[in-house]
């Protein structure tokens, strides 16, 4: 897995198996049955969810969630697996509200700025909370890049693991 640096927050990779997709999904429910605690799966038709349990487990331990999809290339059925890195979906959803909420500020006070340069009042209060919205989105943005680096670790683990489950 590589981990560019860009501004892509949840990791993605794609892999072409050899196997149809029964298959494929049959070595996860295989693997599933014998488990370690350290890790927690769930799988619900060919959508599988994978992800760091007990002990280890911390607010920024990274989920792995992968699609299974049918791909016919000539006379072979393949399947196409999506794989996506990303934080517990209560974290995320977290960062989402919390980016509404700047927004919201943001634009609520470009509105009052817009009103009162139209009365020709002072900007100042305006302006002062506009740019403050806007260095607490690059918080945001920060406090999102060290959770993902905090999470490579058992991003890596979740890889291994899973290359392990498609090679048996």
């Amino acid at each position: 897995m590589e981990t560019p640096n860009d501004i892509r927050l949840r990791l993605r990779f794609y892999e072409d198996v050899e196997d149809n997709i029964a298959v494929v999904r049959e070595k996860f429910v295989n693997y599933r049955k014998h488990l370690s605690s350290d890790f927690m799966m769930k799988i619900r038709n060919n959508h599988i969810q994978f992800t760091i349990a007990g002990a280890k487990q911390r607010y920024w331990s990274p989920y792995l969630t992968i699609e299974l999809e049918e791909k016919t290339e000539q006379d072979a059925t393949l399947t196409h697996i999506r794989g996506l890195f990303g934080p517990a979906q209560t974290l995320w959803t977290f960062f989402i509200f919390m980016h509404f909420i700047v927004a919201g500020i943001f634009l609520t006070f470009a509105m009052f700025a817009f009103t009162d340069y139209s009365l020709h009042k002072p900007l100042t209060m305006d302006l002062t909370l506009m740019f403050i919205m806007v260095a607490v989105w690059f918080l945001l943005y920060v406090i999102a890049r060290q959770t993902r680096e905090n999470g490579y670790g058992q991003m890596h683990e979740l890889e291994e693991v899973f290359w392990a489950i498609l090679k048996s």
